[in-house]
């Protein structure tokens, strides 16, 4: 591998230590910003979808299930890792309604949340989902969703209160409170 330049650092070569359908794991023999060698690990996890489904009442829909890492329960809005030929807005809409049985005719996006950037290289896309409709719910086998509805004033307490941890569902639950206090002040303004 010739040495690249990647940022103030010089990857002068890259290994793939791991391999799994949603991860790798790498290490690189570097030149460090002061010039020194050295060694950095690095994770790189498929690109996800994140979505918070709002209903015309101002409720919430979220997912407590089992997270196998973590050891224990998890409240979180609904994610899933982003596959060969979907855009984004696609995974978001398939998430919902694998998992939450929604459709959303409208899908905002709120940009993108990384969730541990000096070593996990891991996007995740953030929707806040309206104008909801009901389908089949299609989980994963894998999966045992439990589905919590409840206000978005709720779920930015839990939030705070710590009893939301999983990251792009912090983030994506703050995102679209501000989203929407702030479309509240637009249209106050008319």
């Amino acid at each position: 591998m010739t040495p690249r330049k990647h940022g103030p650092w010089t990857i002068n070569e890259s290994t793939l230590k791991y391999k799994h359908k949603l991860l790798e794991v790498y290490e690189d023999q570097v030149t460090r910003p002061n010039g020194t060698p050295g060694v950095y690990a690095m994770v790189k996890i498929r690109a996800g979808a994140a979505v918070l489904a709002l209903d015309e009442n101002g409720a919430v829909y979220l997912a407590r299930q089992f997270r196998y890492a973590a050891g224990r329960e998890s409240l979180e809005v609904v994610a899933g890792a982003i596959e060969t030929d979907e855009r984004p807005e696609e995974t978001a809409r398939r998430e919902l309604r694998e998992e939450l049985g929604l459709e959303a005719r409208e899908l905002i996006a709120l940009g993108r949340v990384d969730s541990m950037g000096s070593l996990i290289d891991s996007p995740s896309h953030l929707f806040l989902a309206r104008q909801l409709s009901s389908t089949e719910a299609q989980p994963d086998v894998s999966e045992r969703i439990q589905i919590i509805k409840i206000s978005l004033a709720e779920a930015c307490r839990l939030v705070y209160a710590n009893e939301i941890t999983h990251g792009s569902s912090c983030v994506l639950i703050l995102r679209a409170y501000k989203y929407l206090q702030d479309e509240t002040l637009k249209g106050g303004e008319a």
